[in-house]
């Protein structure tokens, strides 16, 4: 697991070819362009292209490996792009060279366009990442490489994904361009709290021709998905010599959740998931505020009366609602809100069909009669008690009447929601100031989302809708002591929306801590909930040299660490996973606390498929794989009820006594009586050594 705070995404990759001795006259920037041609010219073969991620609770690690030959007589311009989420970040691009690498030097989003364009005056090779698309960025670089070399371009990025209608979707934009002798695609996740679903799909291929280049399992921890078309399966036809490898390529899977709530830590930081299921759906007062100004003429208003349309299908009897539309003026359905009755959802399904654009772009008044709209019904008791406040606004413009300036029209609109409710902004098009809008909604604990003009404009609309059409919680906090906890990510949220996840990060003040709570408090339908969390580091130690992690058998917490996992659940059992498929488990074992004898103990347990190798040793290690032992001479013992025996095993002989013991393998609560040989002198003979080889005084 990685826990890392870094710049939204990193823009730009600069690298000293010419210092380092590669000829100046063979370095060309790349203008940033339509590469229609594909990755490279002609002579210039791709032969292999790698993708290979590593997901670990839910934080994802992308390799993307790219390698070309130029088989011409002259030097040739290779074109390297690659099309990444808009969550994710670069964290290292290297250009190899005939064996010599060259790395990036990755810049952070303000500084990168002005050192990109100085690159360019100096001729140096460089990167810079661009918009491209609904979920994408795209980053593109090229370097001129002589007649007959190979050059690698490799490219890291990391992201953290989010959990998005139930599931945590891993995205890759596949366009390699022309045929690949060696494309892949290789997907491992490990989740600690189990994997529940798994699934994979591409939208540039039939489902037969998927299912036989694809690969997808799961099971208990680990998933893996692989994707490796052969050069047949690549070409659009039996006979064409052009790939149909050209869209998305979508990774979807979802954790297995006993509690609400998940913690996991690893060197004195710790991540908080929340996705608590089953509560009831909250009320929405929801206000949807839409441009009709000229602009929106044609294609676009009819796609957003089709998502409205659809939208009131979905919409719930408790919620209540109402439209304003504005252009040069605004106008509203309702004087108030009113509730989805099947009677008002008529009404409301005329009023919509007969939506037309005209006029100028005023959003800063129809915002501003939302806003009071809500205010006004909460006020005046004209909504439930236990109901949220939502307003969503589609507009494809700019503010061109009324208050144009978009720093007053953020103030006044922040002034008039005073943190309420949260503001979503939904910018239809590409003429639009989308950094305003987005900027607006996040100061108002909402988001912007760009609405694409595609056929499935009406979609994309509803779509977001769905988002946010079921909060189960509102006014979420997520609360540690103040002694406990530094350096903690955002921990209050406006909404809880049914299928998403709530993830707060921070730092134990001192990684020896014995314990902290975390409290999760937010107000239901019905009532208000806690969730408390009790973290506490009594009881069980893990060591990683000489810094000690404590952690406790009071609830379900992981660490994750150098291949390592360990997970407790909660008074039952731990879970120690490591390397490829070896597992333990310790059970705890309790008993009745006024036991005159007995007292609570830990059953180690190796699982059939440890796959231990035979040099594999330690006190239980000796014991993975089978030995030779005989036992003869069966005879009654000192104790009357028991037999002792002779035993010969690894060359000693050694007296024995029948006993009883129980195995829990079975039964972990009462466990199996199991009839065995009882060796003495704590196990002299039996072990390798003496038993005090084997004991570590710090323990």
């Amino acid at each position: 697991m990685a826990l890392v705070w870094r710049p939204y995404l990193t823009l730009a990759l600069f690298f000293s070819l010419a210092a380092s001795g590669f000829p100046r006259s063979a370095l060309r920037l790349l203008a940033i362009r339509s590469l229609r041609e594909g990755l490279g010219t002609n002579d210039i073969e791709v032969y292999s292209t790698t993708i290979n991620c590593k997901v670990t609770s839910r934080f994802s690690h992308n390799v993307i490996t790219t390698r070309a030959v130029n088989r011409g007589h002259e030097a040739k311009e290779v074109f390297f792009d690659a099309e990444l989420p808009k969550t994710g970040f670069i964290t290292n691009f290297t250009l190899t060279i005939d064996g010599v690498t060259y790395p990036g030097n990755i810049k952070e989003k303000e500084v990168a366009k002005k050192q990109y364009e100085k690159a360019v005056s100096q001729g140096k090779t460089a990167g810079l990442v661009k918009a491209s698309g609904r979920k994408l960025e795209k980053f593109t670089v090229s370097v001129n490489v002589a007649a007959g070399s190979k050059v690698t371009f490799e490219l890291t990025y990391e992201e953290l994904l989010k959990r998005h209608k139930g599931k945590y979707e891993m995205y890759l934009k596949i366009q390699p361009k022309q045929l690949v002798k060696n494309f892949e695609i290789d997907v491992h996740i490990f989740e600690p709290q189990g994997i529940s679903t798994l699934d994979a799909e591409a939208s540039f291929i039939t489902n037969d021709l998927l299912g036989s280049a694809l690969t997808k399992s799961f099971s208990g921890k680990k998933g893996h998905v692989s994707f490796k078309p052969s050069l047949d399966q690549q070409r659009s036809c039996p006979t064409c010599a052009d790939s149909l490898l050209n869209g998305d390529f979508t990774v979807t899977y979802d954790v297995n959740r006993e509690s609400p709530a998940n913690v996991q830590i690893v060197n004195g930081y710790f991540v908080h998931f929340f996705a608590p299921q089953g509560l009831p759906v909250v009320p929405k007062n929801v206000v949807f505020v839409i441009d009709v100004s000229g602009s929106m003429s044609g294609r676009k208003i009819e796609q957003t009366k089709d998502a409205l349309l659809r939208i009131l299908e979905d919409v719930r009897k408790e919620d209540y609602l109402n439209f304003i539309l504005f252009s040069g003026s605004v106008t509203t359905w309702k004087d108030q809100l009113v509730q989805a009755t099947p009677e008002n959802l008529q009404e409301a399904r005329t009023f919509v069909k007969n939506i037309y654009d005209q006029g100028l772009t005023n959003i800063n008044d129809a915002l501003l009669r939302a806003i009071h709209m809500l205010n006004k019904a909460q006020e005046e008791h004209l909504v439930p008690e236990r109901s949220t406040s939502i307003i969503i606004m589609l507009t494809d413009g700019d503010a061109n009447t009324g208050e144009s300036r978009p720093d007053k029209i953020r103030e006044n609109v922040r002034n008039a929601i005073q943190g309420k409710f949260p503001l979503y902004n939904l910018g239809f098009g590409k003429n639009l100031d989308y950094s305003f809008l987005e900027s607006m909604a996040l100061e108002n604990q909402g988001l912007a989302r760009r609405i694409y003009e595609d056929s499935d404009a009406d979609l994309q609309l509803q779509g977001f809708y769905e988002e946010v059409a079921n909060p189960l919680l509102t006014g979420v906090q997520v609360e540690y002591p103040d002694n406990a906890i530094q350096d903690l990510t955002q921990n209050s949220y406006q909404h809880f929306y049914d299928g998403s996840e709530i993830v707060v990060a921070g730092r134990l003040v001192d990684e020896d801590m014995n314990s902290f709570t975390a409290d999760v408090k937010g107000q239901g339908a019905l009532n208000d909930l806690i969730y408390t969390e009790k973290v506490t580091t009594e009881k069980i130690t893990l060591w990683k040299g000489a810094v000690p992690t404590s952690l406790s058998w009071l609830d379900t917490v992981t660490l994750v660490q150098d291949g390592l996992s360990v997970t407790i659940n909660r008074k039952k059992n731990m879970v120690i996973s490591f390397g490829r498929g070896v597992n333990f488990v310790v059970v705890l074992h309790q008993v009745w606390k006024k036991h005159p004898v007995h007292q609570d103990f830990l059953g180690f347990y190796v699982l059939d498929s440890h796959r231990m190798s035979t040099q594999t040793h330690g006190l239980l290690g000796q014991f993975f794989h089978p030995f030779d032992f005989e036992v003869s001479d069966i005879h009654p013992g000192s104790d009357p009820t028991k037999l002792d025996a002779t035993m010969v095993v690894k060359n000693h002989q050694m007296t024995v006594t029948r006993g009883s013991q129980k195995d829990y393998r079975k039964d972990t609560s009462m466990g199996e009586k199991v009839n065995c040989w009882f060796v003495h002198n704590n196990g002299e003979g039996l072990i390798d050594g003496v038993h005090t080889d084997y004991i570590v005084s710090n323990l």
